[in-house]
C-alpha cells in the first residue's frame, strides 16, 4: 500500500478530462491507452494512494443517457476481470447522487455502432465501455494499489457514432481537427450525427465538471490524508499538453 500522503493518479484519455480531473491530491496521466503503461509505472514509483480511471465512457445499457455517472464495480475484458476498491467506490456513489454502480468493459478500439454496444452489453452485462480502465486496473493490481472507476456517459447505447467522431486522438489528447474535417468532406451526410455527438459531449462535460466538484480532494479516495495534501501535478508529458492549451 502506498503512503497516504502520495497523490491519487487519475487516468484519462482526453486533455479536457485531464484539466477537469486535476486538483488537490491528484496527479493526472493523460494519453492513448497504448501510452499509459510506462507512464503509470513511473507514477507508481513516485508513490500513489490510489489509481482512478476518470472521464467519459460509452453507454451500453438502455437506461443510461449522456451525462449519467457510472461508478465501476469492476472492469472486464475478454480474458480478465479486475474488481474496484469497495470503500472508494462507496465514497464515489455517496458523493454523486444518482450515479450507477455497474460493471465496465475495457476495449482496445472504439465501439461506434449501437448494434455492437447491444452485443457487448448482452455478452458481458457491463453498462459502459472505455479504452483506459482495463489498462489502469492491471497496473493497480500488479502493485496492490486501490483502484476505482468514475466515468460519465458521452454516447448512449442507441447512438451510432459517425466516422469523424471515432478518429484517433492526437498524442496530446486533443481531437485531430484536420482529420475530422477531411472525414466530413468525404462523407458530408455524417454532419447531423456529428452534431448530435457534439451535443452529447457538451452534456457529458457539464456532468464531468459538476461531479468533479462533488468529489473534492483526491477524487474521494479514502486512503489519502487531506491534511498532508500535496500540490496537484501531472506527469511531464501531460504538463506539456496542458501548458500548450493555455488557460
Amino acid at each position: 500500500m502506498s503512503s497516504t500522503t502520495a497523490a491519487v493518479v487519475a487516468v484519462t484519455s482526453l486533455r479536457a478530462e485531464a484539466r477537469i480531473a486535476l486538483g488537490p491530491g491528484v496527479s493526472v496521466i493523460c494519453g492513448h491507452a497504448s501510452q499509459l503503461v510506462a507512464r503509470l509505472q513511473a507514477a507508481v514509483e513516485r508513490g500513489a494512494s490510489g489509481i482512478i480511471s476518470f472521464g467519459v465512457a460509452g453507454g451500453l445499457a438502455p437506461d443510461l443517457v449522456a451525462g449519467d455517472w457510472v461508478v465501476g464495480s469492476g472492469v472486464c475484458t475478454d480474458y480478465e476481470r479486475y474488481p474496484t476498491d469497495r470503500a472508494w467506490s462507496c465514497r464515489l456513489l455517496d458523493a454523486i447522487p444518482g450515479s450507477h454502480h455497474a460493471e465496465i468493459v475495457g476495449v482496445d478500439a472504439p465501439i461506434a455502432h449501437s448494434s455492437e454496444k447491444l452485443r457487448l452489453h448482452t455478452r458481458t452485462g457491463a453498462k459502459a465501455v472505455d479504452m483506459e480502465s482495463h489498462v489502469a486496473a492491471r497496473i493497480a493490481a500488479l502493485h496492490h494499489i486501490p483502484f476505482a472507476i468514475c466515468r460519465t456517459i458521452v454516447d448512449p447505447e442507441d447512438r451510432d457514432l459517425p466516422a469523424a467522431a471515432v478518429i484517433e486522438l492526437r498524442r496530446d489528447g486533443t481531437p485531430d481537427v484536420l482529420a475530422i474535417f477531411r472525414s466530413v468532406i468525404r462523407q458530408p451526410d455524417q454532419l447531423p450525427g456529428l452534431m448530435r455527438t457534439a451535443i452529447d459531449a457538451w452534456t457529458a462535460r457539464k456532468a464531468l465538471l459538476r461531479g468533479r466538484h462533488l468529489l473534492g480532494a483526491a477524487l474521494g479516495c479514502p486512503y489519502f490524508d487531506e491534511r498532508a495534501c500535496e500540490p496537484s501535478r501531472v506527469d511531464a508529458f501531460a504538463t506539456a499538453q496542458l501548458r500548450s492549451a493555455g488557460s
